[in-house]
């Protein structure tokens, strides 16, 4: 295994790390005065769209999809590069068009959608024109068994019916989430994992409610869209807005997953790493008790501990994304269960002790930890809670 950078990739590394310090983190501030103007609005805020025509203009557009439309890059030459988005979740991946669920979405169209699809969704996605929402998870079933999905989709002629409740839908509650990938069932009778389809729904069709935003810890992420509770009332689409064929829809699911959960495990390396850096240079500035943070020895073992669990977990994720690129995402599914467990919960540790560090300002908005934080403890929900991979996990191992 050679983890070493390509030339492409080191170039790219250079880029986006530029545009990060010179575009994204200044930005921060800039959408928290736009967000704070316009608090009862959700969706892009105008200096997203800047960002992304800069991010644009240079090329650095779509980096994680490798077929058309994309980058082309490798999952191991992603990596880096979604890790160095992690130091600013809110900016950086909606800058490059690599934000969920469109970027899952995205996968789904280019890999199982028709042309028609393709050319309806598909393209608009790729160029920012519109977003989507992802429709999964349901409030009425265990959803970490997605095989209890209850949500009907129902033939009838040249139609499909939709009937059913999701939520936790990411980023449905922006306005421009023009298209939802829904998840439901098609033949109940069907054996178990041959029950489920999934459909595109236009966000303007009949019967579709948004019912009420949810919020994570308090947050809403009002400019991505958040998540919302949806109904879908008889909502009637054409047959042709099927993806793949009828029962296909947990496989497609499993597949849109997989690169999924690495992503999110790159973006929270780099949450990490931004809260190591700006622990490093609080703790040699800081005094308290005649010497400076950097010199208590507390310290010193958290930062150590910390350093010692981000070489780690990263050494591991870019050995999952190898073994995607090399034997396939089935091949590397214990690893990616791994990682999908390990770094979560690594990143919730050192932001917690970055918070320690910084006292009571590491609760407050002044610093980025408590929203970090929370966006750490919902990955150990998001994409399967963390027991459902330990147990998958413990019985590859018993298999072994």
């Amino acid at each position: 295994m050679d983890f070493a950078h390509d030339a492409r990739t080191t170039e790219l590394i250079g880029e986006v790390r530029a545009f990060l310090d010179e575009q994204v983190l200044p930005a921060e501030p800039v959408l928290a005065a736009q967000v704070a103007a316009t608090p009862h609005e959700w969706g892009t805020r105008p200096i997203v769209r800047e960002l992304q025509a800069r991010a644009r203009e240079r090329g650095l557009w779509n980096l994680f999809l490798p077929g058309a439309g994309g980058a082309g890059l490798t999952n191991l030459q992603y990596a880096p590069l979604a890790e160095l988005t992690g130091w600013s979740p809110r900016l950086a991946p909606i800058a490059f068009n690599c934000a969920a669920p469109d970027t899952g979405n995205m996968e789904v169209l280019a890999e199982f959608g028709t042309a028609e699809q393709k050319d309806r969704w598909l393209r608009q996605l790729l160029d920012a024109e519109i977003r989507s929402s992802f429709c999964m998870t349901e409030p009425e079933v265990a959803s970490s068994d997605a095989t209890n999905i209850a949500t009907r989709i129902r033939r009838d002629g040249e139609e499909y019916v939709i009937t059913g409740r999701k939520w936790w839908s990411t980023g449905a509650m922006n306005p421009d989430a023009a298209i939802f990938v829904v998840m439901g069932k098609t033949d109940p009778d069907a054996a178990r994992h041959r029950q489920q389809s999934m459909i595109l729904v236009p966000r303007s069709t009949p019967g579709v409610e948004i019912v009420r935003p949810l919020t994570v810890f308090g947050y809403d992420d009002r400019d991505h869209g958040g998540h919302a509770e949806i109904a879908f009332d008889e909502v009637r689409v054409p047959a042709t807005n099927l993806i793949g064929g009828e029962g296909e829809g947990f496989a497609i699911a499993q597949a849109r997953l997989g690169p999924g959960r690495i992503h999110h495990c790159m973006r929270a390396l780099g949450m990490a790493e931004r809260a190591l850096s700006l622990v490093r240079e609080r703790a040699l500035t800081r005094v308290a008790f005649g010497r400076t943070l950097a010199e208590q020895g507390v310290l010193r073992e958290w930062v150590a501990e910390s350093r010692i669990q981000l070489e780690s977990l990263r050494l591991l994720v870019l050995k999952t994304a190898w073994l995607m690129d090399t034997v396939g995402n089935r091949a590397a599914m214990t690893e990616i269960q791994a990682i999908k467990i390990a770094v979560p919960r690594a990143v919730q540790q050192i932001l917690d002790r970055a918070i320690q560090v910084f006292g009571a300002a590491g609760l407050s908005a002044d610093q980025p930890f408590a929203e970090m934080f929370a966006g750490a403890r919902a990955l150990r929900l998001a994409d399967g809670p963390d027991e459902v991979h330990l147990s998958a996990l413990g019985k590859a191992e018993f298999g072994r």
